[in-house]
């Protein structure tokens, strides 16, 4: 191909080859979502953020280890969210790490206006209520009406933001400062609500939340 991607799985090569041509079939397929480049294809334009750094040490036989690990979301701000954390000795390379399994980790969010404050129709919020659980942080979100914005930590509305909602009631619980936990919490709330998940990625996602 002109970029110069070679796909190397069957999902990739209907994308490469025009039999897939939007994200959404792409999750609907049921074939699994295995390379960040097929996102590329489907949703130029992505945008990531990075909402965390951390410093983690680990003591070897040759001595103290010091990797990074970074928490980031992608998203395209209308439905598409995808969360992930990666590791490496480099602060930049733990970012692209983590940008490219979020990628791959991307969901279809059904949003709509669940409020009943709101007319049907619109696309600012959530279809329904949702919630989604990582280590002892649960968190709870509930569709808002048009105009009241995120009522949430800088954390959930960053994760929210991304994947395009622009109006919900959120809550949360447990040790919420743990940044991961908190936006991890919170992207699996918002795959709970997704209507288009695979079997394999709900599962995928379940074992995640019960590390």
């Amino acid at each position: 191909m002109s970029n110069g991607w070679e796909p190397r799985t069957r999902l990739g090569r209907k994308v490469a080859d025009g039999e897939i041509t939007s994200m959404r079939d792409a999750l609907q397929s049921g074939l699994p979502l295995k390379e960040p480049q097929i996102v590329d294809q489907l949703l130029p334009g992505l945008e990531d953020e990075v909402l965390d750094i951390n410093m983690v040490q680990r003591m070897t036989d040759s001595g103290r280890r010091v990797k990074f690990r970074c928490v980031v979301v992608v998203g395209n701000r209308d439905g598409y969210v995808g969360y992930a954390q990666g590791r490496d000795d480099q602060v930049g390379g733990a970012i692209q790490k983590a940008i490219e399994v979020a990628k791959m980790n991307i969901i279809d969010v059904p949003l709509g206006s669940g409020s009943w404050e709101d007319r049907p129709g619109g696309r600012n919020s959530l279809m329904r209520r949702t919630t989604g659980k990582a280590g002892s942080v649960e968190v709870e979100l509930e569709p808002a009406p048009r105009g009241l914005g995120l009522a949430a930590a800088p954390t959930v509305r960053h994760v929210l933001e991304l994947a395009g909602v622009e109006d919900a009631w959120t809550n949360s619980h447990g040790n919420t400062r743990t940044t991961l936990n908190l936006a991890k919490a919170t992207y699996n709330a918002l795959q709970n609500a997704s209507e288009s998940r695979t079997p394999q990625h709900a599962r995928k996602i379940q074992q995640e939340a019960n590390e």
